[in-house]
């Protein structure tokens, strides 16, 4: 039951057209599993039980009668629970949100997974509205990493991250608005995909704007792939969607990197980066060059996006916030409050200012690709470090600014771009460290393709099962 659980998606379609085993068997394995630790890891703040076996079955005999319905029919799935899902209440990890609904309406990623026939298993755990890059709230308490439950597995998807490393379901739905995928893959040592803005249609717009986006974490590249051909799917209520691209993702994804142009860029020019961290991934870069890639060390001279995210991203945690009552504000966690405080005093100036600095920094990383396909970095500049805080301790003046140690990821929330974590090592003290593989604006494929060519050639999920319960 257990091998089961920790099945890929891929591998979970061929057997049921294989009747090696059915969507029931393996809604039970994932369903054991969320029982077995999710609940010691916080991974969750909804499981349905009843509604993922009653799919299951639905599934199961469909493929009986030899006629399965969808591209992703009886395969088990997470929804993050900023996301509306019909049947199951979106509480965003918030005391403040009424949980008696009614929940009518699924967003249109949840829509896109539903029509697959993929079975919903329930709500992953976030950080109250997805504001931090730690997973604790005021709803569900504090998530815990699957490698050491002593330490956080980022966020704010955090519950998506300890769901895929730990076999509780093989696609997994997170958002990211300044690395709220990539950061809790890294840290969960797993596979996540922040795609190009609009890519993935979201509705209704988050709270942050037009820095958040959808996508997938999954434990093999190809999943995140075979999921995005679902998960792209038009949908009217996106108004900021791209034109939608029918193209098979998984097509070409196994065509290597050979011949590729690679920005390696340590730093990003101004950032320190912890030396466990840092030497496992410049160990790591190496591979592309055995892979046929152009690897070239830049010194890529970013401006001070903390001060360009910042405006974005309080102004967003005070218009996540701002409609509730002030008996409902109370209940909020404190940092948010505090956020949400500061996001009301920045004055238009400023944030005109932070739009400004933003649309150069984008202008500045197009033409950057114009001489390179990708750009790899570390993910995230820490180790997973200890539960309960929002930041490493050594950085305890931060005060609830997550930014200071996160500011590999923002910056390409700020230019839309797609990128991607890889695992791709760990620390001494036996802690995931990811690699981070930015591409392009809408070059989604490439930076897939690139992520797979690691993966052939370092694969990290070789005794998946016997690592992670190790």
């Amino acid at each position: 039951m257990s091998e089961l659980a920790f099945l890929s998606a891929v591998e979970l379609l061929d057997g049921y057209k294989q009747k090696a085993f059915s969507p029931v068997d393996v809604a039970r394995a994932c369903l054991t599993r969320i029982e077995r630790r999710g609940a010691a890891l916080n991974a969750f703040v909804h499981v349905d039980h009843e509604g993922a076996i009653a799919a299951a079955r639905a599934s199961e005999e469909r493929y009986r009668r030899g006629t399965p319905d969808g591209p992703l029919d009886g395969v088990p799935v997470t929804i993050k629970d900023l996301i509306l899902t019909r049947g199951m209440p979106t509480r965003r990890g918030s005391k403040a949100l009424d949980a008696s609904g009614p929940w009518e309406t699924d967003a249109p990623v949840t829509a896109r997974l539903r029509e697959a026939n993929a079975v919903i298993l329930g709500k992953t755990s976030t950080p109250e509205m997805g504001w931090k890059a730690v997973t604790d709230s005021p709803l569900l308490g504090v998530a815990r990493n699957p490698w050491n439950p002593a330490m956080t597995p980022g966020g704010s998807s955090g519950g998506a991250g300890i769901a895929a490393a730990t076999g509780m379901g093989a696609l997994h739905v997170g958002t990211d608005g300044g690395g709220s995928i990539r950061i809790p893959a890294s840290f969960c040592g797993v596979f996540g995909l922040k795609p190009s803005f609009g890519r993935v249609p979201a509705w209704p717009l988050s709270p942050t704007g037009t820095v958040a986006h959808l996508g997938p974490m999954t434990r093999k590249v190809a999943d995140a792939a075979l999921m995005l051909n679902t998960i792209t799917r038009p949908d009217s209520r996106d108004w900021h969607s791209l034109p939608y691209d029918s193209r098979d993702y998984l097509a070409g994804i196994e065509d290597g990197i050979a011949g590729a142009r690679i920005a390696w860029s340590p730093r990003l020019s101004r950032f320190d980066v912890e030396p466990d961290v840092a030497k496992t991934v410049a160990e790591s870069v190496r591979s592309f060059e055995q892979l046929g890639a152009v690897v070239e060390e830049v010194d890529l001279a970013v401006p001070d996006v903390h001060a360009i995210f910042r405006p974005h991203w309080w102004i967003g945690c005070y218009n996540a916030v701002r409609a509730l009552p002030r008996e409902k504000r109370a209940m909020l966690d404190p940092g948010l409050a505090a956020a949400a405080d500061e996001g009301s005093r920045i004055t238009l100036n400023e944030y005109l200012d932070a739009i400004a600095a933003r649309g150069a920094l984008g202008a500045m990383l197009r033409e950057f690709h114009t001489r390179y396909d990708f750009l790899v970095t570390p993910t995230v500049a820490v180790a997973p470090f200890a539960t309960g805080r929002i930041a490493p301790e050594y950085l305890a003046d931060v005060g609830n600014d997550w930014t200071r140690w996160a500011s590999f990821s923002y910056p390409f929330n700020l230019t839309q771009q797609p990128a991607a974590t890889v695992p791709c090592g760990f620390t001494q003290s036996g802690m995931p460290v990811g690699m981070q593989i930015v591409g392009a604006m809408h070059d989604d494929r490439g930076v897939l393709r690139a992520a797979r060519a690691f993966e052939r050639a370092c694969p990290w999920h070789d005794s998946y099962e016997r690592r992670i319960e190790a």
